[in-house]
């Protein structure tokens, strides 16, 4: 039963942008699919843990014998929405020898000169691995939209580009699993203020935080164009609401779980006589 105990419906579609979607109508306080609280939330979250890190051992074993899969975490938020709790919390559940992770900050000098995705494609996951984008391409049409930092037809030019990136990565063997915290204002103004009321937590605060804050509308918006333009069949966005962190960190792990289980792994065959290096090995 485990992880399953509490999950009244699959959480998957739930969350999937499909056609029609409206970010504005998502509740950020909900739990989908989940029927428990927040200490079943972290059992299950705990139950789920040998699972994904048997599947993610299962995807490193074939990629190590010549399988081409991979799997690709992408994940956006506002800032406070918790990406470095679901990087802590779920991606460290699996053995991080496995895991190829890309923070990606503002773009150097260097990557400047180059189209927006050139650093981008430097970090895809190789076979075998999961990669992790804690903020990703995306960042060239959410904070390249609202702070202009690219001409009106360079931003959209980009949509189109993104799709044509992940078209040819997930035509190459790698599932894209793509996620959006959803916070709510109220809840990133508490946690803000959270960051600014404990001195353990005062290196985590940037006053440019509140910059973006005051920007909130316009990012709400630049998701909601993302969400039109980019959520495909071969790269759908998951929406997850995010003011409560538990269910957050279990929704992630959720949709990795699903991606892994959908990708059907089996321990692979050894390519050696089994009963011969036994043999070899006794007599060694």
């Amino acid at each position: 039963m485990g992880r399953e105990k509490y999950w009244a419906e699959d959480p998957d579609p739930l969350m999937r942008v499909g056609e029609g979607f409206r970010l504005a109508d998502q509740d950020t306080g909900s739990t989908p699919g989940f029927s428990g609280d927040k200490t079943d939330g972290e059992q299950a979250l705990d139950d789920g843990a040998a699972i994904l890190a048997d599947l993610q051992e299962r995807l490193f074993a074939a990629g190590m014998l010549g399988e081409r899969r991979s799997v690709l975490l992408v994940l956006q938020a506002m800032d406070t929405a918790g990406k470095g709790g679901i990087v802590t919390h779920v991606v460290g559940q699996m053995n991080l020898g496995g895991v190829r992770y890309a923070g990606f900050k503002n773009p150097t000098h260097e990557e400047l000169a180059h189209d927006f995705l050139w650093r981008i494609w430097k970090q895809v996951p190789g076979a075998g691995e999961v990669g992790v984008f804690d903020r990703s391409h995306y960042e060239d049409v959410l904070i390249g939209r609202v702070r202009k930092l690219a001409p009106d037809e360079e931003i959209e030019r980009r949509y189109d580009a993104i799709n044509a990136f992940e078209r040819e990565l997930a035509e190459s063997g790698t599932t894209i699993v793509k996620v959006m915290l959803h916070l709510s204002k109220d809840q990133q103004k508490e946690r803000l203020a959270s960051r600014l009321d404990r001195p353990d937590k005062h290196w985590k605060y940037n006053p440019s935080d509140v910059d973006e804050r005051l920007r909130w509308d316009d990012y709400q918006d630049a998701y909601q164009i993302v969400f039109d333009r980019t959520s495909t069949s071969y790269a759908p966005w998951y929406v997850v609401p995010a003011d409560r962190k538990w269910y957050a960190r279990l929704a992630v792990q959720h949709l990795l779980i699903h991606a892994l289980e959908e990708l059907g792994l089996e321990w692979p065959a050894p390519n050696y006589d089994l009963e011969a290096e036994r043999g070899r090995l006794a007599a060694s």
